[in-house]
């Protein structure tokens, strides 16, 4: 298993609840709210990669 998934569910959590109440809020603008649920996900995607990268490259070195 990727060593990223049990530290993306315990990040995910609070993350969560805080965007909950930005957009719950009222005198959030939605835009800043989308914005940072973007920031997040391509944030996330980058930690992905690099740690796949990084696993593949270390299978390859051991041989």
């Amino acid at each position: 298993m990727n060593p990223l998934v049990p530290l993306f569910i315990l990040l995910l959590l609070p993350l969560s609840a805080i965007g909950l109440v930005l957009y719950t809020d009222t005198g959030i603008e939605p835009a800043l709210f989308y914005a940072s649920v973007k920031t997040f996900v391509i944030l996330g995607v980058i930690a992905v990669g690099m740690s796949f990268a990084a696993m593949k490259l270390g299978e390859r070195t051991k041989h």
